[in-house]
């Protein structure tokens, strides 16, 4: 198969900016004091990074603060409760870094830094060691976070992996190499998807790359190799005119000659993210090589809490050759409490942009909540003489026997997430043993 063939004379040079150039930024861009006083003290706890391609393509700086963009890589005020930044930007003041050090430690610890179980319930086992760098939540997936592909090319501010970034390795996935995960796929032949995270595995070079890739060949029961990655929105040079895109392409082609999926899981948050030149021609590279770009993103309160958001959004991917695949709910951790949409304006969200695509677009499924059992689908809201419902549904389990079977919660107009919700206690008593708070417990394994 041909692959594009790179044409870009002048690519642009990646340079990223952190805490370090929050001034320098406010004076590029004229920021308020009050913007730059709560960006610096609100990048103490959550991680900032962007980079020149953001900066200059797909920020609005005449919406400032309102643009969604910049509501998606600056940390904005209310972020964080009201008591924890001043208390912050009292002991910046006064130069206290041994308090500041210690509050920091209290605040992330509150943000829940790893939902769902990632921690207590995900991580797999050999000879009865923990694997390091590796989550196993159903059978068929293995997730695998190379050590090097831990940062991104800019951070999104909803990040549910934020505490990967934030420089504490008790609260980090990191794998220093493949050869436990060979040796843990062997053993369980049942996994057929790897699915190669971080962070961003492409922020990696592709040579350090290949070599975490090369050795899943060897593996014949991995028949799809998946990226995630936000580097299609935040850094397409990387699939375009880098000094190793094309290997990465190759790399990409060299999976897919081997008999593989490749599958590319593109996380796309807002249409202006698919509208350059660059990022249509970085998916037109990949998929030249064969691999599929599946598009996901989380509702986001600020940034796409808006039915022509997604149905624009959705629109282009199909436009451009990829799949709409997932509509998530933001998940409880981080600045949840300033990102999340209720459910029901969640599913209202989702049916009135879906009502609006057309038949080749509806892959896409939605409002999603990842949560401990599995992931759960808001099919909606159902009126009875009993009362207002919500349809729900496992379309994928951490025990699989529970996948793709209905079942309800009474209707609020505030629930957020799963635990906000009350299961209708008639649900068959295996779903509500598992969607209780009470179900996950550590150790609980993948059911086969």
């Amino acid at each position: 198969m041909s692959l594009l063939v790179s044409t870009t004379s002048d690519p642009g040079r990646f340079r990223s900016f952190g805490p370090h150039h929050i001034d320098e930024l406010g004076a590029r861009y004229g920021l308020s004091a009050d913007n730059v006083r709560a960006i610096r003290t609100i990048s103490r706890v959550l991680p900032f990074r962007v980079n020149e391609y953001v900066l200059s393509h797909l920020i609005d700086w005449d919406r400032i603060p309102d643009d969604p963009i910049f509501r998606l890589v600056f940390p904005q005020r209310g972020m964080l409760a009201a008591a924890d930044e001043r208390l912050l930007g009292d002991l910046l003041g006064a130069g206290d870094r041994t308090g500041l050090r210690v509050e920091v430690a209290r605040i992330r610890a509150g943000l829940n830094p790893h939902p769902s179980g990632q921690q207590q319930h995900n991580v797999p086992h050999l000879d009865g060691h923990e694997l390091p760098g590796m989550q196993h939540k159903y059978r068929e997936t293995v997730l695998y976070f190379p050590q090097q592909g831990q940062t991104c090319h800019a951070y999104c501010t909803y990040c549910f992996r934020w505490a990967q970034f934030v420089g504490d390795a008790d609260l980090r996935f990191a794998a220093p190499g493949p050869e436990q995960l060979v040796t843990y796929l062997h053993r369980h032949p049942a996994v057929t998807d790897v699915l190669v995270t971080g962070g961003d595995p492409m922020i990696m070079s592709t040579e350090r790359l290949r070599s975490h890739v090369e050795p899943l060949l060897r593996v014949d029961t991995v028949r799809t190799v998946r990226f995630g990655t936000k580097a299609v929105a935040y850094w397409p040079y990387r699939f375009v005119s880098d000094s190793d895109a094309d290997d990465l392409l190759r790399l990409f082609a060299q999976v897919v000659a081997a008999g593989r999926n490749v599958a590319v899981m593109a996380h796309f948050s807002h249409p202006r993210e698919l509208a350059t030149e660059i990022a249509t021609r970085a998916i037109a590279r990949i998929r030249s090589t064969g691999a599929v770009v599946y598009c996901q993103a989380p509702l986001i309160r600020y940034v796409n809490d808006d039915p022509h958001a997604w149905s624009d959004m959705w629109r282009a991917e199909l436009a451009l050759g990829a799949v709409p695949y997932y509509m998530f709910v933001e998940r409880d951790t981080g600045p949840r409490d300033y990102f999340q949409v209720p459910l029901t304006r969640a599913a209202d969200i989702f049916r009135t942009a879906y009502q609006d695509l057309p038949g080749l677009a509806r892959t896409v499924r939605g409002p999603v909540m990842s949560a401990t059992p599995g992931k759960v689908l808001v099919d909606g809201v159902e009126r009875t003489p009993h009362g207002e419902f919500f349809q729900l549904r496992l379309i994928q389990a951490r025990d699989r026997r529970l996948v793709g079977r209905p079942f309800r919660a009474r209707w609020s107009a505030d629930a957020a997430w799963l635990s906000d919700l009350q299961i209708d206690p008639a649900a068959p008593a295996d779903i509500l043993a598992a969607v209780s708070p009470s179900a996950a417990r550590p150790g609980a394994a993948v059911t086969a």
